[in-house]
Formats: C-alpha cells, sequence, structure tokens
C-alpha cells in the first residue's frame, strides 16, 4: 500500500511538471490571434443557367484568413476565398467568362493531440458567394448574349491540420460550400501561412 501510494504522488508530480512545462513551452500554446492567407487550387464545375453551359473554374489562386482562438480547442476564423476566373475564346466565335468569390465564418474545433507541434481541426459555418458568368457568341456586335451574377449565403464546412513553431504555423486545409447553377459546388484546397498573436 506504501508503494502504491508512493507511486500515485510521482505520477502527480510528474503530471505537475509537464502541465508546467506545457503553460511555458511556445510550441504547445498558440496565441489568441491569428491571420495568415496562401494559395489555393479551387475547383467550380458545371457552371450553367437555363441550360447554358459557362466555363468551368479551376484554378490556382489565393485566399486570406482571420481567426480569435480563445481556448486551445476552439476558434472562431473568417475567411476571403478569390476562387479564380476564366474567360475562353472558341474557333466559331463563342467567348464564355465566369468570375466567382466568396467570404465565409466558421467555428473551428480542434482535436486535443499529444504533439505539441500539430493541429488537426474541422470547421463548420457559412459561406456568402458571388458568381457571375457570360457567354456571347458572334462577331461584332456580338450575335447573342447571356449572363448571369448570382449570390448566396450557404452552409460551409472544411478539415485540416496545421504545423505551429512559435508564432509561425503552416496549415493545409481544405473546404466545401454550394454554389447554386453548379455541379458541385466550390471545393478549395489551401496551403497557407499562418502569423499568431498573444
Amino acid at each position: 500500500m506504501h508503494r502504491i501510494v508512493l507511486l500515485a504522488l510521482a505520477t502527480l508530480s510528474l503530471g505537475a511538471a509537464a502541465a508546467q512545462a506545457d503553460d511555458a513551452n511556445p510550441l504547445q500554446t498558440p496565441g489568441l490571434f491569428y491571420a495568415g492567407g496562401g494559395l489555393s487550387k479551387d475547383k467550380v464545375d458545371g457552371i450553367a443557367n437555363a441550360g447554358v453551359p459557362f466555363d468551368d473554374l479551376d484554378k490556382t489562386s489565393w485566399k486570406l484568413l482571420a481567426g480569435v482562438r480563445p481556448v486551445r480547442v476552439f476558434a472562431v476564423e473568417a475567411d476571403y476565398l478569390d476562387l479564380g476566373n476564366r474567360t475562353d475564346t472558341f474557333i466559331n466565335g463563342v467567348t464564355t467568362h465566369a468570375d466567382a468569390k466568396a467570404w465565409a465564418g466558421y467555428g473551428v474545433g480542434f482535436l486535443p493531440l499529444p504533439v505539441p507541434w500539430l493541429d488537426v481541426f474541422g470547421k463548420a459555418g457559412v459561406a456568402r458567394w458571388r458568381l457571375d458568368a457570360s457567354q456571347s457568341a458572334g462577331q461584332f456586335p456580338p450575335s447573342s448574349f447571356f449572363a448571369i451574377s448570382d449570390r448566396g449565403t450557404e452552409f460551409a464546412w472544411g478539415l485540416g491540420a496545421q504545423a505551429l513553431l512559435r508564432n509561425i504555423g503552416a496549415r493545409l486545409e481544405w473546404e466545401r460550400f454550394e454554389i447554386p447553377n453548379t455541379n458541385n459546388g466550390a471545393r478549395v484546397f489551401s496551403l497557407d501561412l499562418i502569423l499568431s498573436f498573444p
């Protein structure tokens, strides 16, 4: 019995020391605020309206993000996503153009991993998107013209992982939300640089 009590006390002492070391370790304590940006691979395909097809967007673009992380396992985050634009002119004189962008707000949950420098997270929220597309045919003036300019708000979600070294991090993530008049909505893969602040 005496050995069990000593073992329990030793375990508690080691646990308290580890907790203190965790609080003092800058690798384990992300800042309250963070911001960043990076490159994104965006895909919005099957853009159409009233049966009229437009360009698919499958582009490398960019994004910006900022967040507040009041506790280690939860953050609130806002993103700006430039989903890209594309213009094509075909030999029959048809010209198509598409452009899309979005703002998104998320609640972000982080898994409590024992690895101090790694975060794995999921996020859910809403995206406010805008989609513009047009198609013209013929020479000057165009013999026909069709365009859509649409916007809306949809449920958005994502998954990702990030590695942190003091106040600098790198993040890889995937985001998804629906856009009407497309086949599969927006799918965004991104690689971001993150800076955190006290």
